[in-house]
């Protein structure tokens, strides 16, 4: 189950340093938008970098936690970050709930889903 797999770390490595970039410099739909599309497709690298599970399982996992991470945004949770990580949480797992931040997991796992399709017969 374990198992590196170099295409899907590069993948992650390339989304990471963008994801970085979107961060520090952009702003309105290019932040917002895209990196929560880009944040889906990391994730989705992240996890098939090291663990060899299928498309649909991997698929499922990640929309579990983003879903996850964006209804925590709900409640009272980003008040409990700690002091010295409080900046970067905030980016991270962000701090207000919206339904446009879960339309754009949608749409990053629903291209990953589509390249994954094309790339191989069996997505299950």
């Amino acid at each position: 189950m374990i198992q590196f797999n170099k295409i899907y770390f590069i993948g992650f490595i390339l989304i990471f340093i963008i994801e970085i970039v979107i961060a520090k410099y952009a702003t309105g739909f290019i932040r917002h938008t895209i990196g929560d599309v880009l944040a889906t497709i990391f994730l989705y690298c992240l996890i098939k970098s090291f663990i060899s599970i299928s498309t649909n399982k991997t698929l499922l996992i990640v929309f579990i936690i983003s879903f996850i991470i964006e209804f925590l945004q709900l409640t009272n949770f980003q008040n409990l970050y700690p002091e010295k990580m409080e900046k970067y949480l905030r980016i991270i797992l962000g701090t207000s709930f919206s339904i446009g931040d879960l339309i754009a997991y949608l749409v990053g796992l629903t291209l990953v889903y589509i390249v994954e399709r094309r790339n191989t017969n069996n997505v299950s």
